[in-house]
């Protein structure tokens, strides 16, 4: 089986929507230029994550149609895959999802955040389903942020299904005095990047977790094994692709094949 080349853009805040479509165009530029077949984005990355203390504008279906297909002809043109982590409005509400579009600027569809966070559900409500994307020899699924870290289910129904390779935007920023790490999984970090290394190893896939770029961070963009090691991360806080070349014959989903579902 072929070695896939993957991007995380591991980018900053927008300080505007339009600025998030533009950031976007660059680092899909630069992950062609790579050699990547794919690149991930943080969740929420177009416009920007609604936390408080980061305003932005009410959501705006007709902005998000225009952002998608300025992002989607940059990936035809560079003939690169994309995650984009992004929102969309439905009878419900607000949902926090992924668009996957395909290297000819073709939409694969939607990943919707299915497990939200108690803290969003005031701004966003909880989507649907899971799915699986293909991306030439790639097999794939997405979860997002919180769902990834604390609901283990999430990342097995992909690797049951054949995903190689689970893909992780989140959103994950500094408290107030909180521990700065300069090494991933460090002990006196928080659970969330040991929580990482159990949904590859547990599952037998790799795991490709996204953050943004922002100071004293306590994640980072990283890629572990199907073994649970960790094959490469950003430096915390530093802005930039982190490109890998993994060898999807090492996923082979064992683990997560050999789980058994009780009622």
């Amino acid at each position: 089986m072929p070695t896939f080349r993957l991007a995380l853009a591991n980018v900053p805040f927008a300080a505007t929507a339009d600025q998030s479509v533009a950031l976007a165009q660059r680092a899909i530029h630069e992950a062609a230029a790579s050699g990547a077949a794919l690149v991930c984005f943080p969740e929420s990355y177009v416009p920007g994550y609604r936390a408080p203390g980061r305003p932005l504008a009410p959501p705006d279906p007709e902005f998000l149609e225009r952002a998608w297909s300025l992002i989607a002809a940059a990936a035809a043109k560079g003939h690169v895959a994309v995650i984009l982590g992004t929102e969309r409005l439905v009878d419900a509400g607000l949902l926090i999802t992924a668009l996957v579009i395909n290297n000819d600027g073709s939409r694969a569809g939607f990943q919707d955040k299915v497990q939200i966070d108690p803290s969003e559900e005031t701004t966003y409500v909880c989507g649907e389903g899971r799915h699986l994307f293909q991306c030439g020899p790639l097999t794939f699924g997405i979860v997002i942020c919180h769902e990834g870290w604390r609901y283990p289910e999430t990342v097995r129904w992909a690797a049951q299904r054949g995903a190689q390779i689970v893909f992780h935007p989140h959103a994950h920023v500094a408290e107030p005095n909180s521990y700065r790490p300069v090494t991933f999984a460090d002990p006196a970090n928080s659970f969330h990047e040991k929580a990482a290394l159990c949904r590859a190893a547990e599952n037998t896939c790799f795991f490709a977790m996204v953050n943004y770029a922002a100071d004293g961070s306590p994640t980072t963009s990283a890629v572990i094994r199907p073994d649970g090691t960790v094959m490469c991360y950003q430096p915390y806080g530093k802005a930039g692709l982190l490109v890998a070349d993994v060898d999807l014959s090492e996923a082979t989903g064992l683990l997560a094949s050999r789980c058994k579902a009780y009622a």
